[in-house]
């Protein structure tokens, strides 16, 4: 067996932060640094990030300090410690409460956005830091009443934690594992377009893990239920956070055991079987029939990896 080495890191992994889980229970020292100057804020809209750059494509992450992350603060949405980055300390701060963030953030400052819309290109540990406060505010404005017995929550450990203030359960943020996976045969993989993508999109296959399951298990059960395929020699490639609104991809290569596939229409549109040769961007087709997922996803490294080098751009830009 031939191993393929990783084409790239992803995007939304590698943060920057050191997440120094042990000073959240240290209410002191997060209040001191909540009104230090040289903290650093990152503002959620609305599920949208603060980023610059976006009509020059060359979009950056925005933090915000001194005396508008005082304003920030004072707006008293919810917030959450995110970690140290050399020394300074890093908060997500939720400003969804406002109808238009424009008069807390001047509009030269950047625009919120859909982290998906943005196209980093290449990754960057910025992303990984608007990511990570996207899918903690996400969590804070769902969780303020306990899933057990419906009353408020408090709350605690800098916004890691929501105590019910009736039964006193505790309720931490979750991360809801999915599997992706690149299925390959000889020299042709499986590709399937979902019904919610754009026209032409193919991607590799993914889906939710279920309740005591395995990832191996979930991978060979979701090509089954996808592609009536057979799996096996399932080999866990790489991770990327989704916090779309609040998952982890966990990417595999699988082989099939053989090219006959049988699409389940509920859950695809189509399938079909791609060679390398059919994948060199000079065969792709010209008319946006069929291209490969963007650059920054973790399907599109999954197949980088599998064809033995680094594609092109898709047909899609």
């Amino acid at each position: 067996m031939t191993l393929i080495l990783a084409s790239r890191p992803n995007v939304y992994s590698s943060s920057p932060l050191d997440r120094v889980g042990t000073r959240r229970e240290d209410a002191a020292w997060i209040e001191e640094r909540l009104t230090h100057p040289d903290s650093l804020f990152v503002p959620v809209w609305r599920n949208r990030n603060l980023v610059r750059g976006m009509d020059e494509a060359a979009p950056e992450a925005v933090f915000i300090s001194g005396e508008t992350a005082a304003a920030l603060r004072m707006h008293g949405g919810p917030w959450a410690f995110l970690g140290l980055h050399e020394g300074q300390a890093v908060f997500a701060v939720d400003i969804s409460n406002a109808d238009d963030p424009v008069p807390l953030l001047p509009e030269a400052l950047g625009k919120f956005v859909d982290l998906r819309s943005v196209g980093w290109g290449v990754p960057k540990p910025e992303a990984a830091v608007l990511a990570h406060a996207r899918g903690l505010m996400h969590w804070r404005a769902r969780h303020r009443f306990c899933g057990v017995c419906g009353a408020a929550c408090e709350v605690r450990t800098a916004g890691h934690m929501m105590l019910c203030t009736a039964c006193e359960t505790q309720h931490f943020p979750r991360t809801d594992p999915a599997v992706i996976m690149l299925v390959h045969h000889g020299d042709k993989c499986l590709l399937g377009r979902g019904k919610q993508f754009p026209r032409g999109m193919h991607s590799t296959l993914a889906g939710f893990v279920e309740p005591g399951e395995s990832f191996e298990d979930a991978v060979a059960r979701e090509v089954y239920e996808e592609v009536k395929v057979r799996v096996k020699n399932v080999i866990y490639r790489s991770s990327q956070p989704w916090p779309f609104p609040a998952s982890v991809m966990i990417g595999f290569h699988a082989e099939a055991e053989s090219l006959d596939y049988e699409v389940n229409l509920d859950e695809l549109a189509e399938a079909r079987w791609m060679s390398r040769e059919d994948l060199k961007p000079e065969n792709l087709p010209k008319d946006g029939s069929f291209f490969m997922p963007r650059r920054d996803s973790i399907a599109r490294r999954l197949i980088e990896e599998w064809l033995g080098h680094e594609a092109g751009p898709s047909i899609s830009g």
